[in-house]
């Protein structure tokens, strides 16, 4: 693994950023929604980005785990620049280290929910069958092994959102990115989700970032970065007072 550093990136760092930011054009009009960020998100820890609507952090995760380009910027995952590489390796890059749970779930309506949560590991070369069955042995943990046969329109908004989870977390990834993964749960429903991505998602050689607003689970973060438009103005154990 290249464990160069990009502007003095912290050897355990699973994601640096160094002068990320990021433009959106509107008309003639031009918004910087991310304002230079440099930020070490640690192996080891489960980090909360928090605050307010429209300060960035969808876009800020986005960029950290290869979906949207910055505009300016170096982004590092686990040691690997990943805006240096091609489309096709960084497909590959993203399939084989990185889950991310969507806001919106992303669940695919014409198949059943066991083999929406068995995709990366089917996309991985995996045999359907013996993914299907991995991704049974995940919905379990999460409490819905019982819906696996169901097709997401069958499902309530927290199951699918559970199905979801399923998929980001079967194949092991290295990093686990999560935007509001509690959001559609009730409390109990939420603290066995957080229990499950400590397990699966947080090691020496892992990581787990997660955007929210639930207050209910702020005690469980390792470390809380608050974005506010678009630069982080607090990076600590705990919420900073107003917040």
């Amino acid at each position: 693994m290249d464990t160069t550093a990009i502007g003095g990136c912290a050897p355990t760092a699973a994601i640096c950023t160094r002068g990320v930011t990021r433009d959106f054009t509107a008309g003639q009009q031009t918004l910087t929604v991310l304002h230079g960020i440099d930020v070490d998100i640690r192996a080891g820890e489960l980090t909360f980005l928090v605050g307010e609507s429209g300060s960035g952090k969808t876009t800020l995760i986005s960029i950290m785990c290869g979906i949207l380009w910055p505009t300016l910027g170096e982004v590092k995952v686990f040691g690997t620049d990943i805006y240096a590489l091609d489309d096709t390796a960084l497909v590959e890059f993203r399939l084989q280290n990185i889950g991310f749970i969507f806001q919106q779930y992303n669940l695919i309506p014409s198949i059943d929910a066991a083999s929406n949560a068995a995709v990366p590991l089917i996309a991985q070369g995996m045999h359907r069958d013996e993914a299907r069955q991995r991704a049974i042995a995940m919905m379990e943990k999460l409490n819905i092994g019982d819906q696996a046969h169901k097709l997401p329109s069958q499902l309530s908004g927290g199951q699918q959102q559970r199905v979801a989870i399923a998929r980001a977390l079967v194949h092991e990834p290295r990093l686990v990115v999560c935007d509001e993964p509690t959001a559609a749960l009730d409390a109990s429903s939420g603290r066995r989700v957080m229990d499950l991505l400590r397990e699966v998602a947080v090691a020496p050689d892992r990581a787990c970032i997660i955007v929210t607003h639930d207050n209910r689970i702020f005690d469980l973060a390792d470390r809380i970065l608050v974005l506010e438009d678009g630069r982080i103005t607090h990076d600590g154990t705990d919420m900073p007072e107003g917040h």
